[in-house]
C-alpha cells in the first residue's frame, strides 16, 4: 500500500507489486539456522548478528526472524528497539505488524467454513448476499475468485468518492462496516471481467470475510479469536498498531517521510481501517506466526483436511495466486514455494514457505519503505544461502 500524508491508498502499489518486484530481482527473504539443515549448527549468535548488521547497515528500528525447519520451529530472535531514539529494546516475544501477510489466516478461517459445509469455494456473492445491491457482473463471482483475486475487483482500496477517513467513519460496527463497503464497492464497474485476470485487492479479501461474517453470525475478528487463534494458542495476536498506550509497551511503528523516519504511536487512525482487517491487519509475536505457518507446513493436524489444506495453495483459476499465497518456483525449494509479503507503509513482514521440505522464514521490521524490504531481502538471502532447506524425502 501506500502512503500518503494520514491515509493509506492501495491506488499505485500493493503487497503483490512488492512481491513481483523482489522474484524479478531474484532476491529471497528469510532468516535461521538449524542443525538439521544439512548438518549445520544452530548457532543464536550468529543469526542475531546478522540480524543486527543489516538493521544497523539500513538504520531500521528493530528486525526479527523466525524459521521452521521440518515443521517445527528452529530459531527466532528479534534485535533493535521498540521505538528509534529510544533505549527500549525490543524482545523475542514482541508482537510485529503483518499486514497483508493477513491474507492467508483470513483465508484458512474461510477454508475451515468450506470443511464445515457453510460455504464452498464455489460460493457465489449473490448466494451468501441474497438480497445486496451489487452490479451483475458480480453476482456469479465465487469465494474461490475473491481469495485468488480474480472477481474483477479494482486494486482500490476505497470506494469512488471516499478517502482513508471516510472509510474509518463509516457507521456501526466493524462488521457492520464491511457489510457497507462491501455494497459500495460491488456498486462499483469491474476493472476487469470476472476471472479474466489476477487484479489484487485488498477489498476481495474484505468482501470474503463479509462472507464468514453472514454465514457464521459472528465478526471475523471473533472467527479468526475462535477458530485459528484459541487452537493453536497463538495468545499474542491482535489487530492494528502493536502499541496500546502512550507507552512502549510493544514495539512502535516507524514511517519514511521527507525530513526522514517518524514514528507513530498507537490510535485508531495509525493502520488501515476495520473493514480492510481481514487484508491485513494483524499482529502477533514471531513464536505465534510460526504456529500459525506450522499449519500449512504440516498435513496431519485437527484444524484442516489434507484436501482443504492443498486447495489454499493450489491456483485453481488460472493465476500466480492461490488461497492468500502467491505460488512461485525456486530452484532452492525444489518446487513451489508460497510467499507473501505485508506492509502498512509503516511496518513490513515478509513469509517464504517450502512446503516439500516443511521449511520456512519469516521476517519482521517495525519501519515502512524500501529500506525495510530490501533488509529483510538480505537477511533472507543470505539465510537460504547458507543454510538451505532440508531434503525431508532423501535419505540420510
Amino acid at each position: 500500500m501506500q502512503y500518503h500524508g494520514a491515509m493509506y491508498c492501495t491506488k499505485h502499489a500493493s503487497d503483490l507489486r512488492i512481491v513481483a518486484r523482489r522474484l524479478a530481482a531474484g532476491k529471497l527473504a528469510v532468516v535461521l539456522l538449524s542443525a538439521a539443515c544439512l548438518g549445520a549448527t544452530a548457532d543464536p549468535a550468529s543469526l542475531r548478528g546478522a540480524l543486527e548488521r543489516i538493521r544497523q547497515a539500513h538504520d531500521l528500528p528493530a528486525m526479527g526472524a523466525a524459521v521452521l525447519i521440518e515443521g517445527r520451529p528452529a530459531m527466532y530472535d528479534a534485535v533493535g528497539v521498540r521505538k528509534k531514539g529510544s533505549d527500549v529494546s525490543v524482545t523475542r516475544g514482541d508482537r510485529f505488524h503483518l499486514g497483508s501477510c493477513t491474507k492467508a489466516m483470513t483465508a484458512t478461517v474461510l477454508a475451515m467454513l468450506v470443511d464445515k459445509g457453510l460455504l464452498t469455494w464455489d460460493t457465489t456473492i449473490r448466494e451468501v448476499f441474497p438480497t445486496m445491491a451489487m452490479r451483475p457482473e458480480y453476482e456469479p463471482v465465487t469465494l474461490r475468485a475473491l481469495l485468488e483475486h480474480r472477481a474483477g475487483l479494482s486494486g482500490d482500496s476505497w470506494p469512488q468518492g471516499m478517502t482513508f477517513r471516510d472509510v474509518h467513519r463509516l457507521p456501526g460496527d466493524p462488521r457492520q462496516q464491511r457489510r457497507i463497503y462491501a455494497e459500495r464497492m460491488l456498486a462499483q464497474p469491474p476493472a476487469a471481467p470476472p476471472n479474466s485476470q489476477t487484479i489484487y485487492s485488498n477489498a476481495g479479501y474484505s468482501i470474503a470475510g463479509a462472507m464468514a461474517e453472514q454465514v457464521t453470525n459472528t465478526s471475523w475478528e471473533q472467527l479468526m479469536q475462535r477458530m485459528l487463534f484459541q487452537p493453536l494458542d497463538m495468545n499474542s495476536t491482535g489487530f492494528g498498531p502493536m502499541a496500546r498506550g502512550p507507552g512502549l509497551d510493544q514495539p512502535w511503528q516507524h514511517r519514511p517521510g521527507d525530513s526522514g523516519i517518524e514514528a507513530v504511536g498507537p490510535g485508531p487512525l495509525n493502520d488501515n481501517p476495520p473493514v480492510l482487517a481481514p487484508a491485513g491487519t494483524v499482529h502477533c509475536s514471531l513464536a505465534d506466526w510460526a504456529r500459525f505457518i506450522r499449519l500449512h507446513l504440516c498435513h496431519g493436524n485437527d484444524l484442516l483436511k489434507p484436501e482443504t489444506l492443498a486447495d489454499l495453495h493450489t491456483p485453481r483459476l488460472g493465476g500466480p495466486y492461490a488461497a492468500g499465497w502467491r505460488i512461485v518456483r525456486r530452484s532452492w525449494a525444489e518446487g513451489d514455494v508460497l510467499t507473501h509479503a505485508g506492509t502498512n507503509r509503516m511496518n513490513y513482514a515478509v513469509a517464504w514457505l517450502a512446503p516439500t521440505h516443511q521449511y520456512a522464514v519469516l521476517v519482521v521490521t517495525n519501519q515502512g519503505g524500501e529500506d525495510a524490504e530490501k533488509a529483510c531481502d538480505e537477511v533472507a538471502a543470505r539465510v537460504i544461502r547458507t543454510w538451505p532447506p532440508r531434503d525431508t524425502h532423501r535419505e540420510p
